[in-house]
């Protein structure tokens, strides 16, 4: 199979075309993903809240009251980020904790109503910033990028059998 000149000149070799698209893939994906966060973390810090705080806050508006190691995997962060996370916005009254009826040891979050408004006021101007940041793709080039990723996630990982 053919090698790039660059390959060659590295001493790398990509000789499955499959490699050379996943890595160019995920390289794309890596700084489509820095791209959209560099345009909208400023303006979400303008409003008050980082960008984690946001989205522990919409998760919360959306899902309700949610298990706080459930919150931890639902928007990728360590068990010890997201407690720090939650006391930040408990200390400003806009989440609440306390434990599951069933389960002690479960701690559930809760977005309070101060958070709501919060949320209210501010998720409009967050969604138009989105939009912007991804204003060169369509709204049905949109669709079908979650539709690949989302079909990405649903494959099984070899090692995980």
């Amino acid at each position: 199979m053919k090698r790039t000149k660059r390959a060659v000149e590295s001493g790398r070799s990509f000789r499955d075309p499959d490699e050379v698209a996943a890595l160019q893939l995920i390289l794309a994906i890596g700084r489509s993903f820095k791209y959209v966060d560099d345009y909208v973390r400023p303006r979400t810090l303008k409003l008050g809240l980082t960008m984690t705080e946001f989205s522990v806050l919409n998760v919360l508006y959306h899902a309700g009251p949610t298990p706080l190691g459930e919150l931890s995997h639902r928007i990728l962060l360590t068990g010890a980020s997201t407690t720090y996370t939650v006391k930040k916005l408990e200390q400003r009254g806009l989440l609440s904790r306390r434990p599951l009826d069933e389960d002690q040891r479960i701690i559930l979050g809760s977005i309070t109503d101060a958070g709501r408004r919060l949320l209210d006021r501010i998720s409009p101007s967050h969604a138009r910033d989105l939009v912007h940041a991804m204003r060169g793709i369509s709204t049905e080039e949109k669709r079908t990028i979650v539709a690949l990723l989302r079909k990405m996630q649903m494959v099984e990982h070899p090692d995980s059998t």
